[in-house]
């Protein structure tokens, strides 16, 4: 059967109109009922489009049709093709998931043993209602046990004491809004490091994806994104990603590995996940479902993930995810292999299917730009700042060895 091209977008949810204590974001930067008619095409032009954007050819199963997340995105985490997208580059308030880059930027500058006595000024400015971890004004706590904090309980008080310990609020906006444009999140603008609701705030779907596909590339982001349960101070605390740890109505996802997620009143649910099944790793972006159903998000992405494992390999892909400026920068050099899809590219997206160098003899190494983990933990670096990835990433090891009781 020839290919079938799916361009259909879905419907879209009623806007809702902000607190009246809430001034109106700028129109560059609010999100409507519907997605702008033209969108960044950062990654290939296809991921511009409105609406959902699939080639179903022989042998690929049909999208979910029960999926009524205003943006969503599914790709290979080690190769970079996008398998899918719904509206991937549309800018909507990202809540909690903006936690990864956050994360990704301050996670390595601390050694996790590092030790910080809560003061009072380091818990001022926290949004109205918050989640919280339970950070108490003159304790003491490791930054291990911070991190524990900001990924399982999505803790902004562990936020705010950690951008304290770097600098204050706006030093930490500053590196996360710097580190998203490193990453080529262009569609990401930073006004908390929390991920609570500020006007103006936006990430999308797609960016949250590069974002998680960084983090992931570092050993103590893989730890705690897929920690179940820990020890915080007295208390027993246990990650609120749901494909991760399960609840009532979402049994625990095959092969999950994290990564986070996130709730307010203007993002609606959002979350980014990683899974590994068959040999592949496949990250999934849901951003605010229509549908209000209890743990939609999770359900939705579940339908997703499970799409992508189906057709991994089967599908051709729609787009890439691109690497960061200083690995195009590298591959620029004479010599070096750029890779395709860079920022503002107009090309079909679809990714290159060279290694930007010669992988070490019995890798199984492939990718497009960036690595995720190898085995043990460790990065390969290539051509002066180019990663190249390796299949064997440990993902289910390091979930089958948390408890999830």
């Amino acid at each position: 059967m020839s290919a079938a091209l799916l361009s259909a977008s879905l419907a879209a949810p009623a806007a809702v109109a902000a607190p009246p204590s809430i001034a109106a974001p700028s129109p560059s930067t609010s999100p409507t009922a519907t997605p702008p008619a033209h969108m960044s095409t950062v990654g290939g032009a296809r991921l511009g489009e409105p609406g959902t954007q699939a080639d179903l050819g022989s042998g690929v199963p049909v999208l979910p049709k029960d999926v009524t997340a205003r943006s969503w995105i599914i790709a290979d985490a080690e190769s970079g093709e996008v398998l899918a997208a719904h509206n991937a580059h549309w800018r909507l308030p990202p809540a909690s998931t903006l936690k990864m880059l956050f994360a990704d930027t301050v996670l390595p500058r601390f050694p996790k043993s590092t030790e910080h006595k809560v003061a009072a000024s380091d818990l001022a400015g926290m949004g109205a209602g918050s989640s919280l971890v339970g950070v108490k004004e003159n304790h003491t706590y490791t930054v291990h046990d911070l991190w524990l904090g900001v990924f399982l309980k999505s803790g902004n008080d562990a936020v705010h004491v950690l951008s304290r310990m770097n600098g204050g609020i706006g030093r930490t906006v500053e590196d996360m809004q710097a580190h998203a444009d490193e990453l080529q999140a262009l569609d990401t603008r930073v006004l908390s490091p929390d991920g609570y609701d500020r006007p103006g705030q936006v990430s999308s779907a797609y960016d949250l994806t590069l974002v998680a596909r960084s983090g992931l590339q570092k050993k103590d982001f893989r730890e705690y994104c897929s920690t179940v349960t820990a020890k915080f101070g007295s208390d027993e605390i246990r990650n609120t990603n749901r494909l991760l740890s399960g609840d009532t109505d979402v049994p625990v996802y095959q092969g999950i590995a994290g990564v986070k997620n996130g709730n307010t009143s203007q993002a609606g649910a959002t979350f980014t996940g990683v899974a590994e099944r068959g040999g592949h790793v496949l990250l999934v972006t849901v951003m605010n479902p229509e549908k209000h159903e209890h743990n939609e998000v999770y359900k939705e992405a579940a339908r997703l993930f499970d799409w992508g494992f189906g057709a991994v390999g089967k599908v051709k892909p729609v787009g890439e995810l691109v690497p960061p400026k200083s690995a195009v920068r590298a591959d620029a050099r004479p010599g070096a292999t750029s890779p395709a899809g860079q920022a503002g590219g107009t090309g079909t997206g679809g990714p290159s299917s060279k290694p930007v160098a010669a992988a070490p003899s019995g890798d199984r190494a492939r990718g497009a730009g960036i690595a995720l983990a190898v085995a043990g933990g460790l990065l390969v670096l290539l051509g002066g700042g180019a990663f190249l990835v390796n299949r064997r990433w440990p993902l289910p090891d390091l979930v089958r060895r948390r408890t999830r009781s």
